[in-house]
C-alpha cells in the first residue's frame, strides 16, 4: 500500500515538474515560408534562434506556398508563423491601397491592426531589410540612371521597352498604369514574362527595364543596375515575422525572443545569403546557420 502511494506521488510530481518546464511539454512551433530562395532561408534563421534562446522546439514546413496558401494555413493553425512583407500584407491580404510616400512605420501599423482584427495574427518587429521593387537595367545598355525619374527622362529619347510578369500590368495602386502615371515614362513597348525569365530578358537586351526585387541574387548574377524610387511610388515591403495570436499566448517567451532579431538582417546580408544558395548552390539551412554564428547570435 505504501509503495502504491509513493508511486502515485512520484508520478504526480513528475507531471507537475514537466508542466512547469516550459517548452518541453509544448508542441513544436511550426514555421513555414514561400517556395523561393529567401523564404527557404528565413524560417531556419528564426527557428535556430528560437531553439537557441528558449526551451521551445521547431518544426519546418518548407516552401508551403505563396501568400494565398500561407494566410489560410496561419488562420487555421496549420502553421504558427512565417516571414511576410508589409506591402504584401497590406495589398494582397488586407486589400488596402497604398499611398505614395507612406513610411515603413505607417504600413506596419496598418497590417498589424488589420491582421489582429481579421486574421487572429500579428506582425512582430521587422528584421531589418526590405525586399521591394527596384527598376533595373543592364549595365551593358549604355543608360546612366540612378533614380526612376532618371530612367523616365531617358525613355523620352530612347526606344526603351519594359518587361514584367503579367500580374504587374493588372495591379492597382502599384502596377504599371500607376507607375507611368507617377513617373513620365514613354515606353516604346511592353512585354510580359515569367518572373524567372525577366532577369535573363533584360540582360540579353530583349527588354530594357524590369521591376526587379531588391534582394534577388539575379541582380548581381546578370550584372544589372538598380535605381531608386525617388518619389516613393511603391509601398514598403519590410520583412517581419507574422505569428498567430494564440501561439504568442501559448508560448509566452516567443515574442521577446523573435523581437531580438529586429533590425539585425540588412538588405546586403540577405542578398549575400540568397546568392550563396542561388549561385554557390549552398543549402538554405546551412546558410542560415552560418549567418547566425557569424553574427554571434548563436554558438557554433
Amino acid at each position: 500500500m505504501k509503495k502504491a502511494t509513493v508511486g502515485i506521488f512520484l508520478a504526480t510530481t513528475t507531471l507537475i515538474a514537466g508542466c512547469g518546464a516550459g517548452g518541453d511539454t509544448l508542441d513544436p512551433l511550426v514555421i513555414s515560408g514561400k517556395p523561393w530562395t529567401e523564404q527557404y532561408i528565413l524560417p531556419y534563421i528564426l527557428g535556430e534562434y528560437i531553439e537557441a534562446n528558449s526551451d521551445y522546439t521547431v518544426e519546418y514546413k518548407d516552401g508551403l506556398g505563396e501568400v494565398s496558401i500561407l494566410t489560410p494555413a496561419l488562420e487555421k493553425g496549420d502553421i504558427d508563423m512565417y516571414v511576410e512583407y508589409t506591402g504584401t500584407g497590406m495589398k494582397d491580404v488586407l486589400k488596402k491601397e497604398s499611398v505614395p510616400g507612406q513610411t515603413s512605420e505607417e504600413v506596419l501599423e496598418i497590417v498589424r491592426k488589420g491582421y489582429e482584427k481579421e486574421l487572429g495574427a500579428t506582425w512582430l518587429e521587422p528584421l531589418g531589410f526590405e525586399n521591394g521593387y527596384t527598376l533595373a537595367y543592364s549595365k551593358d545598355s549604355g543608360f546612366d540612371a540612378e533614380t526612376y525619374s532618371d530612367l523616365a527622362e531617358i525613355s523620352k529619347s530612347e526606344n526603351m521597352s519594359f518587361g514584367a510578369p503579367h500580374p504587374f500590368y493588372e495591379r492597382k495602386g502599384d502596377g504599371f498604369d500607376d507607375l507611368v502615371a507617377t513617373y513620365p515614362f514613354e515606353f516604346a513597348a511592353t512585354e510580359s514574362f515569367d518572373p524567372a525569365i525577366m532577369y535573363e530578358a533584360v540582360k540579353s537586351g530583349e527588354v530594357d527595364v524590369i521591376p526587379a526585387f531588391t534582394t534577388d541574387s539575379r541582380i548581381g548574377l546578370f550584372d544589372l543596375e538598380t535605381t531608386k524610387d525617388d518619389l516613393s511610388f511603391f509601398p514598403k515591403y519590410d520583412a517581419a515575422p507574422v505569428v498567430r495570436l494564440e501561439t504568442l499566448e501559448e508560448y509566452p517567451e516567443l515574442k521577446d525572443v523573435l523581437n531580438e532579431l529586429a533590425g539585425k538582417i540588412s538588405e546586403e546580408e540577405m542578398l549575400a545569403m540568397n546568392s550563396r544558395v542561388d549561385i554557390d548552390q549552398d543549402v538554405a539551412k546551412d546558410v542560415a546557420h552560418d549567418f547566425l554564428v557569424e553574427k554571434g547570435f548563436i554558438e557554433e
